[in-house]
C-alpha cells in the first residue's frame, strides 16, 4: 500500500534521516492513537453514563421479574463497591459485567452475537448498492450537467434523499408484499428466512436473499441518493480545474479525461462519506429493521428501550460507538491513501 509504504524516491537528499518514519506511516499511526483514544473515553464515557441515571439501577433490574433476595443482594453489594473497584471489573469485559440481559435472562452479549450478522448483512449489501449505483448516477449526472439525464437523475435522487426511510420501507412493503391493485404481492413481508428452512444450506442462502430484497433496496435507495448528489457536485467541481483543460489539450479522449482524472480526485468527498456513514447506517437500520421485522441489532435496540434493558442498552451502546470510531479511522486511513496532502 502506497501510505504504508510511502520511501520517498530522493531518501538520499543531504539532512535526512534514513531511520525517520515516512510521513504516511507517521499519519496512520497519528489516526491510529486518536481512535484508541476516542474508544477509550468512550469505554469510560459509558461506565458512568449508566451509573449516574436516576433512579435505583437494582429496581430496574428487577421490575417485572422474579429475582430472588439472595441475587438481589448480590447485585446490591456489587454495585456498593469502590467505584475505581467498578471501572477494572468492568474494563475487564465492557460487553459483559456479569449482569445478564434484563428481558432474554441471558449474558448481553450472547443475545447481541446473533443478531450481528442479519444487520451487517442488511447494511453491508445496502452500502455496495448504494456506493456503485450512486457513485455512477453522480459521475454521469456531473460529467453532462444540465443535460436530459442529469435533470432527471438529480430530481428523482432529491426526492429520494428526501424521503423517511421508515415510511419508504412501509410504501414497499404494501406495495411489492401485501399488493396494490393489478401488482401482485411478490416479496415476504418481513424476516429474514423461512420459518423451517436451513439458512446454511444454498437452498436457505437464496431463501434469505429473497427475503432481503425490499429492506436491503429500501435502505441503498435513499443512502444511494445521498452519495449521487455529492459525487454530481464533486464532478461539477473538477471539472472546471485546469488540469483537466490541460488533459484536454494533450489530446486525450474526453471519456479517458474523466476516467483517469477527474473521477479519482472527485472520489475523495464520496468514500470519505461512505465510510462515514458505515458507522451511522447501524443505527439506521433500526427503522428498516423495525418495518420488515428483522431480528438484527436494530430491533434488539427497541426492545432494550421498551424494558428498559439497562444491562443490554448499556452493551448495544458500546457497539454503536465502536463501529463508529472504527469506520472513522477507515476513513481516515483511505483519505490518506488516495491523498497524499493530508499526510503532512
Amino acid at each position: 500500500m502506497a501510505l504504508l509504504t510511502d520511501a520517498p524516491s530522493h531518501s538520499a537528499a543531504p539532512g535526512r534521516r534514513s531511520g525517520r518514519l515516512s510521513p504516511g506511516v507517521r499519519y496512520a499511526l497519528r489516526r491510529t492513537l486518536t481512535a484508541i483514544s476516542t474508544l477509550v473515553f468512550v469505554v469510560l464515557f459509558n461506565f458512568f453514563l449508566f451509573r449516574v441515571m436516576p433512579g435505583d439501577p437494582i429496581g430496574l433490574y428487577t421490575r417485572g421479574r422474579n429475582v430472588d433476595a439472595d441475587q438481589i443482594r448480590a447485585l446490591r453489594e456489587a454495585l456498593d463497591k469502590p467505584l475505581i473497584q467498578q471501572l477494572f471489573e468492568y474494563l475487564k469485559n465492557p460487553f459483559s459485567q456479569g449482569v445478564d440481559s434484563v428481558k432474554y435472562s441471558q449474558p448481553v452479549w450472547d443475545v447481541i452475537g446473533p443478531r450481528v450478522w442479519p444487520t451487517l448483512l442488511l447494511v453491508g449489501s445496502a452500502t455496495v448498492i448504494a456506493t456503485v449505483v450512486g457513485v455512477w448516477l453522480g459521475i454521469r449526472s456531473g460529467w453532462r450537467r444540465g443535460g436530459r439525464f442529469d435533470t432527471v437523475a438529480t430530481n428523482v435522487t432529491l426526492v429520494l434523499y428526501s424521503m423517511p426511510e421508515f415510511w419508504f420501507g412501509m410504501i414497499m412493503l404494501i406495495v411489492f408484499a401485501v399488493g396494490v391493485g393489478p401488482i401482485p404481492g411478490i416479496f415476504p413481508i418481513g424476516g429474514l428466512s423461512t420459518p423451517g428452512v436451513d439458512t446454511s444450506s444454498p437452498a436457505g442462502w437464496l431463501d434469505v436473499a429473497f427475503h432481503l430484497v425490499l429492506p436491503v433496496t429500501t435502505l441503498a435507495v435513499i443512502y444511494l441518493a445521498e452519495y449521487s448528489l455529492i459525487m454530481r457536485a464533486s464532478i461539477i467541481e473538477e471539472t472546471s480545474q485546469d488540469y483537466l483543460q490541460t488533459a484536454r489539450a494533450k489530446g486525450l479522449m474526453d471519456k479517458r479525461v474523466r476516467q483517469r482524472h477527474a473521477v479519482p480526485n472527485a472520489l475523495l468527498p464520496t468514500m470519505t462519506l461512505v465510510f462515514l456513514n458505515l458507522g451511522f447506517v447501524v443505527g439506521g437500520a433500526i427503522t428498516i429493521e423495525y418495518v420488515f421485522s428483522i431480528d438484527g441489532l436494530g430491533s434488539l435496540t427497541v426492545d432494550a428501550l421498551q424494558g428498559p434493558d439497562v444491562p443490554l442498552l448499556q452493551a448495544l451502546f458500546l457497539l454503536f460507538s465502536a463501529a463508529v470510531i472504527f469506520a472513522n479511522l477507515v476513513a481516515d486511513l483511505m483519505y490518506g491513501l488516495l491523498d497524499p496532502r493530508v499526510r503532512t
